[in-house]
């Protein structure tokens, strides 16, 4: 197969709002911890960074713009990566909450997820005995009778209060082929105009699985419905990371990382950093010829409004 003639994209999901410090004791939780692994996860060659942020106390999960405050200003000075801030917060959040961060920091590109789903975190309560926190275990068995709400009502209201609002592009969570159906509507309603920044996410509990077909079902329905140039990515929870991404590059598409989407850097072997996990990916995609795409570039293909006119 001739290696793509686009660099690709690599996002760097650095902490994420799932998984829970009992699981590793890598994935970051204060601010500090946040901001050093952002800044080497770019320095290995992350073009974006995909945030959220935790309380510093327990490392429960924090919609508080201060907290996000506390690291995206270091961030900024630190490196010239692209900074997407969560739209999706974390499941219990309202919608107020999970818009706050973003609002106060007004980031060139924030997350907006593309339909309601049930996200079956309670699989991974089992596996674990010895909890760091009290927290954690009611918060991933609460997702068994729980579910992640983004109406039609969420998404027009994100767009117009973010995108309208403060200049933020977006990346298209897409956890199944009808959100696509449901990007599709909001082109169509002239709320958002391309280039698009698509995500497919598979392999969650309560969304496609992570299997090549799914994965190239989802490529060609893009396709189909926004053209063949359409800017599409792959984040693929937990063991599916690495080998979903290297397919999704191989179609000509790009790739998302990190601690939020995988602990492992392989079967058996935490990662110890996200810069681990995007120097691996960043190899394989260079040993395969594919080159990798800077912060520049990214912008460029994206249309972002530029660092510059952040408020952080």
């Amino acid at each position: 197969m001739k290696a793509p003639e686009k660099p690709a994209i690599i996002s760097c999901a650095v902490t994420g709002s799932l998984h829970t410090p009992s699981m590793s004791p890598h994935l970051p939780l204060t601010p500090d911890e946040i901001a050093t692994q952002a800044i080497e996860a770019a320095e290995a060659g992350a073009a974006i960074l995909h945030l959220h942020a935790r309380d510093p106390l327990d490392g429960r999960p924090t919609a508080d713009p201060s907290t996000f405050m506390a690291f995206l200003p270091r961030i900024r000075q630190a490196t010239d990566a692209v900074v997407n801030i969560t739209t999706g917060g974390a499941p219990g959040m309202s919608l107020d909450e999970r818009l706050a961060a973003a609002e106060r920091a007004s980031p060139e590109m924030t997350s907006l997820n593309m339909g309601t789903i049930n996200v079956g975190l309670f699989p991974m309560a089992s596996k674990i005995s010895d909890w760091r926190y009290p927290w954690e275990k009611p918060f991933l068995e609460a997702s068994r009778d729980g579910m992640f709400r983004n109406s039609f009502a969420d998404i027009e209201t994100i767009v117009q209060r973010l995108g309208k609002g403060h200049g933020c592009r977006f990346e298209f969570e897409c956890y199944d082929v009808g959100h696509l159906y449901n990007l599709a509507w909001l082109l169509d309603q002239k709320h958002y105009e391309p280039p698009l920044f698509i995500q497919f996410c598979i392999g969650i509990l309560g969304g496609i699985g992570a299997e090549l077909d799914n994965l190239l079902h989802m490529i060609r329905t893009a396709q189909r419905l926004f053209g063949a140039d359409v800017e599409f990515s792959v984040l693929a929870a937990g063991r599916h990371q690495m080998s979903m991404a290297t397919h999704n590059a191989l179609l000509g598409g790009n790739v998302r990382v990190g601690l939020e989407d995988s602990l492992y850097l392989e079967r058996g072997r935490l990662a110890t950093s996200n810069a681990e996990q995007v120097g691996k990916i960043r190899l394989i995609l260079e040993t395969l010829g594919i080159g990798i795409a800077t912060p520049a570039q990214a912008r460029q293909r994206l249309a972002l409004k530029g660092a510059d006119r952040t408020a952080f």
